[in-house]
């Protein structure tokens, strides 16, 4: 039985899956899962790479504890857009900032004084938003330019880390494609933006497809952990575009959501789609593990819940999912909606106060209890995400027939049956670990085991749980759904 490590690490937390593999199903065991969250201070939001490191050692510490000592190879996936700057001596400079940080806006409205949105749109397919890469450089170019000056090599988060563990310096594609940095439909950066906005493309590590080799382990490693040299292999770095390796998706009828913090619903296409309608709708083209696009949008998801939790944690409540489902099944439906995806429910100081203010604002009932502030979370976004199946219908052509949703927050059995009802169509959820799987995919795909990715879907569906919610109760959805967009933003 062969086992790989899978590093699967997300804005809220990350874990080290073990999966084995006996040529013909999968297992997945989970090893250990650690907090992630950014840090504030002194202004800024960061993201603490260092302890990322150390969990990830511990974690790979564990594992061989428990007996899980033959390893063939490792990869490390994680979420977008953010980076790591190394000094001409390799040294890290500094903690990485976060995507949330708030300052970043003000990257973009500089940008956008040299470059309007939709040049930069049709030039690399990605939708301009102030968490992009390119406009934290601008940002630092224009806050901390020394910081740039000092800067040899910039890694994204996934590529830090792999540099962190191999030594070597290198770019995935799936994870450069979330940058709005490289050219649409091409594995490459784009020379004329950055010359535009005076980012120096010299400090961009190379670009490398997905499947390949990094490297191994390094010795100090090897000899801090007791282990023999691991393979690191560049797996899909951005998360989603491993979850999208591990969904079944069998036809051109398919479409995926990768549920967590975020989710990000789209269709796989062979070349990145940047007409004005895909602009102004804030849809987005990134890589996929074949060296093909995504067009997708990202919305907000579980992030709204989350940050709900926290403040009733503040105030002494303490709550789990059986709790919460239980307080939503006794909640009235369809009292009142938000439109998740506003920029005031981004990174606010008190997320309950946010949707209470929405509703005021817009003249609805304010959620006053925990049932119905779930409630209005988890129907506006299965609301919302009916928006964008039908303008992914409209963008593509093609008829929409059934959504595959994976991730961790399908656990949330009543978001999965609202996503079905609220888009009149059979949602297939599962599986969970979409994202260890389908990065534990392309290590077997790049060490040979598994052929390819259609045979890789089909070891996964024998190999993991899939559960389908049919549609329910249909007569309420379209006038819910007009009032819906009343509210949209």
């Amino acid at each position: 039985m062969k086992k790989v490590w899978t590093f699967d690490i997300g804005a809220s937390n990350g874990r080290l899956m073990l999966n084995t593999f006996d040529g013909q199903t999968m297992n997945l065991e989970e090893i250990y899962r650690f907090p992630n969250h950014p840090v504030h201070v002194t202004g800024n939001y960061y993201w603490d790479i260092l302890n990322l490191f150390t969990e990830i050692k511990k974690a790979m510490l564990i594992s061989v504890q428990k007996g899980h000592d033959e390893i063939e190879s490792m990869g490390i996936d994680t979420w977008g857009v953010d980076f790591g700057l190394l000094s001409n001596t390799g040294e890290l400079l500094g903690n990485p900032y976060s995507y949330r940080n708030p300052k970043n806006a003000r990257g973009m409205e500089k940008a956008l004084e040299k470059i309007s949105s939709s040049k930069l749109f049709e030039l690399t397919g990605v939708e301009t938003a102030p968490i992009n890469t390119l406009f934290q450089l601008n940002t630092i170019k224009e806050d901390y330019p020394e910081l740039l000056d000092k800067a040899e090599t910039l890694l994204f988060t996934p590529n830090l880390l792999v540099y962190l563990f191999t030594g070597v310096k290198s770019n995935e594609f799936t994870i450069s494609s979330t940058s709005q940095m490289l050219s649409a439909g091409k594995s490459e950066w784009d020379v004329e933006l950055l010359n535009t906005l005076g980012i120096d493309k010299k400090m961009l590590a190379p670009i490398v497809e997905p499947l390949t080799i990094a490297g191994e382990t390094l010795s100090e490693i090897n000899d801090e952990l007791q282990i023999k040299p691991v393979k690191v292999i560049n797996v899909p770095g951005h998360d989603t575009a491993c979850a999208l390796a591990a969904l079944p998706l069998t036809d051109d009828g398919s479409a995926f959501m990768s549920c967590g913090t975020w989710v990000l619903i789209g269709v796989p296409v062979d070349h990145p789609v940047t007409n004005s309608e895909a602009e102004s709708w804030g849809f987005t083209n990134e890589g996929t593990l074949e060296g093909k696009y995504r067009l997708q949008k990202n919305n907000m998801g579980m992030w709204l819940l989350q940050q709900c939790r926290v403040i009733w944690e503040r105030e002494g409540i303490e709550t789990n999912y059986e709790e919460e489902n239980c307080l939503f099944e006794k909640t009235e439906a369809f009292r009142s909606y938000i439109d998740p995806d506003a920029p005031r429910f981004f990174n606010p100081d008190n997320m309950v106060e946010a949707i209470r203010s929405f509703c005021k604002d817009t003249q609805q009932p304010i959620p006053e209890t925990r049932g119905q502030l779930i409630r209005c979370i988890l129907e506006s976004l299965a609301l919302k995400y009916y928006w964008v199946i039908n303008r992914l219908e409209h963008l593509t052509g093609k008829k929409i027939k059934r959504i595959h949703m994976g991730g961790g927050a399908i656990r949330n059995k009543n978001l999965c049956q609202l996503t079905a009802n609220a888009t009149n169509r059979e949602v297939l959820a599962g599986p969970i670990e979409s994202s260890s799987i389908g990065n534990a995919v392309a290590q077997w795909i790049a060490l040979g085991d598994i052929d390819d990715l259609q045979e890789a879907r089909k070891i996964v569906k024998k190999s993991f749980e899939v559960k389908s919610y049919e549609p329910e109760s249909q007569q309420d959805w379209g006038k819910v759904y007009k009032q819906f967009l009343n509210f949209i933003d």
